[in-house]
């Protein structure tokens, strides 16, 4: 009974067991099916994308940059594609000085990019491919192809560079591209652009290409590769092709640009010619200039360090964020304000003994003997200084500039590239909160005198002088200025054009309109820029002026041959033309030549030529002015169509640029009418 007893005992215990361990296996089992159904049910879209992540890429392709034209369609800025030799830092095995040393012997590779890549290695991360090497010939790339086992982390990339055929010419204007630093790479990521500057390395720095960078850029394009367990790409899945930027057509017409840049010669300076009914900019010079293609590839130390310490300071832009004293070409302006607040009338008579005292203080005049008396017509023609040292004493400096402000002195004019400078146009407030101490914030009345003649703190760039000329010439209607023409679409081919944008009309009176312009008109037939402009076939209204560098003590007379040369004095000028019906006002700048109806003026009457009759001065000519030596035009003068362009007097390596860029340009127009056939031919499926 006993043994039985026991048996029974072991079943019951064996089954008990037998229970336990089958819930464990069904609670295993269960649990098992719940991660199943959690796996493969809910977290299926998630584990999923993971999965065909695992075994596809996506590979950015970067668009093609749009171009830059001049309003006549010549191409100033364009791609080319070559092969660049790059390194990527974090996946190089040996040192990488050694690398590069082994990488020398065979390829050619100068003191000069190895000093550009270590620039471009502190502006990128460890991970970036770096480009130590541009424009690798065919030969080079076979070269290097044969070795390439012995190099891990080196490979020779196809890029797309940006090209300026024309070098130096317009350089502040169009700008330049280069290579995205850190600081721009986290404004980007921040951006709601992000995405679509993946792969882009280079951006637009200045000028046209930097303001205009969005619609220049393009949309990105991708494809999606399948790649190997190693990260090898097997084939193609799907891709989506990447858009090219818009073409940017500037209002500029680059020949004229070119006589421009040529008439200044070595001379340093600016011009601003503009149309005052619509305010497109028809030239923007700022002399000296520099070569744009130095930064595409990322600029050597050498030439930055030229370009950035030279004493002639290339890269300011000096028609946007120069500023300079306005000197006599303030008259009319300031005529036009006595006249609008009653404080002189046309007929008003002012006596002119040479000077003008205030205190003990003696304001000469720039005529000895004086003017005798005169009226605001004779004030203007023959730029009378006495007349305006009285009137800026009974305006009084606050009255002044409520008078100029609206004229646009001082102020931005909301052109369309960045990096505009606002100027000086002081007042008593101005005083007060540019200056710390008390005794440095007080306006004194002998201030206020200078101002009268374009002196003293007056501070203003050219294009805020040739805004506020075309806004008199327009009869007071303010136009914005602006650069850029039009936004040519690349897939529709419409054509998308700048809003010619009023800013505002001045309630200027058309009477007291009228008596400026005529003085102006007497400036360039009977007054100081008479001689530049015999002979031609419209009439025009100017001003000139001589602005001080520095202050001529009261005991001493100036002489420019005992002043060092960037001491002498600026030729100024202002005009307009045709004067009952402007096409084109301009202010303009030759820094350090002396009188501006000597070196400036002349430079006028050749703009207005060029935009007004169509011609172009001969090569003798344009050598005279460049050294101040001719005011008329001298030689025979040709149409601006006749001119040859490319321009001849470009050297071998220029000409090769415009010849590329020329081709560029047919080749890409090619692309777009294939890439529309193809679109076309999708369609109709």
């Amino acid at each position: 009974m006993r043994v039985i007893r026991n048996i029974e005992f072991d079943l019951q215990r064996f089954r008990s067991r037998v229970v336990v361990v089958s819930g464990f296996i069904l609670v295993a089992f269960l649990l098992l099916v719940v991660r199943l159904f959690y796996l493969q049910v809910i977290r299926y879209e998630d584990l999923n994308e993971q999965a065909e992540n695992n075994r596809t890429a996506i590979v950015p392709i970067v668009p093609n940059r749009g171009v830059i034209m001049d309003r006549n369609g010549i191409v100033l800025a364009t791609n080319y594609s070559a092969y660049t030799l790059e390194i990527t830092p974090s996946k190089v095995v040996a040192p990488l000085e050694e690398v590069i040393e082994q990488l020398a012997s065979v390829i050619d590779i100068q003191s000069r990019d190895k000093r550009r890549f270590k620039k471009l290695m502190t502006e990128s991360k460890s991970f970036e491919s770096v480009p130590i090497r541009t424009r690798l010939s065919d030969e080079e790339v076979a070269r290097f192809a044969a070795q390439r086992f012995r190099f891990p982390g080196v490979e020779i990339r196809a890029r797309l560079f940006r090209n300026y055929p024309y070098n130096q010419l317009a350089s502040h204007v169009i700008g330049y591209i280069g290579r995205i630093n850190t600081a721009e790479k986290a404004k980007i990521e921040e951006s709601e652009d992000a995405g679509n500057y993946r792969g882009t390395d280079y951006i637009g720095k200045l000028g046209v290409e930097q303001s205009y960078e969005v619609q220049l850029h393009g949309t990105t394009g991708v494809q999606e590769m399948e790649t190997s367990a190693g990260g090898r790409a097997v084939r193609r899945l799907n891709s989506s092709q990447a858009v090219p930027g818009n073409s940017v057509v500037l209002s500029i017409d680059i020949k004229l640009q070119k006589l421009v840049e040529d008439l200044y010669g070595k001379r340093r300076g600016a011009l601003v010619a503009l149309d005052p009914k619509t305010g497109e900019i028809l030239a923007f010079v700022s002399k000296p200039t520099f070569d744009p293609n130095l930064f595409v590839d990322g600029i050597d130390f050498e030439n930055w360090q030229a370009l950035n310490e030279s004493i002639d300071k290339p890269l300011l832009n000096r028609a946007l964020r120069g500023t300079y004293p306005p000197g006599s070409t303030y008259k009319p302006f300031m005529a036009l304000a006595a006249l609008q607040t009653g404080k002189r009338s046309e007929k008003t008579l002012i006596p002119d003994p040479g000077f003008f005292m205030f205190g003990n203080h003696r304001f000469r005049d720039d005529k000895e003997g004086g003017h005798g008396m005169v009226d605001m017509y004779k004030s203007i023609v023959e730029s009378c200084d006495t007349y305006y040292y009285t009137l800026a004493r009974d305006m009084g400096v606050d009255l002044m500039y409520e008078q100029m402000k609206p004229l646009g002195f001082g102020q931005i004019t909301g052109i369309d590239i960045l990096g505009e400078s606002r100027g000086v146009l002081p007042s008593t407030e101005w005083k007060r909160t540019t200056y710390k101490r008390a005794d440095q914030q007080r306006w004194y009345s002998g201030e206020t005198i200078s101002l009268g003649i374009g002196q003293g703190y007056n501070s203003f760039t050219m294009l805020q002088i040739a805004h506020a000329m075309g806004t008199v010439a327009n009869n007071g209607l303010k136009m914005k200025p602006h650069l850029v023409r039009e936004v040519l679409d690349v897939e529709t081919k419409t054509a998308t054009p700048v809003a010619k944008e009023p800013v505002g009309q001045l309630p200027l009176s058309p009477e007291n309109l009228d008596v400026i312009k005529r003085g102006m008109i007497g400036v360039n037939i009977e007054g100081t820029s008479a001689t530049s402009f015999v002979g031609a076939p419209y009439v025009s209204a100017g001003k000139t002026g001589t602005a001080q560098v520095y202050t001529v003590k009261q005991n001493e007379k100036y002489n420019a041959a005992n002043i060092d040369e960037r001491m002498r004095d600026h030729a100024l000028f202002v005009a307009f033309a045709p004067a009952d019906d402007p096409k084109v006002a301009l202010a303009m700048v030759v820094e350090n030549a002396g009188f501006g109806a000597q070196n400036a003026a002349p430079i006028a009457r050749r703009v207005f030529d060029f935009v007004l009759t169509g011609q172009y001065p001969s090569q003798e000519d344009i050598e005279a002015v460049q050294k101040g030596q001719a005011t008329r035009p001298i030689g025979k003068s040709r149409p601006v169509a006749s001119v040859p362009w490319p321009p001849k007097n470009l050297d071998s390596s220029e000409q090769e640029a415009a010849a590329d860029a020329k081709a560029s340009a047919k080749a890409d127009a090619k692309a777009d009418a294939k890439i529309d056939a193809k679109a076309e031919a999708k369609n109709r499926r």
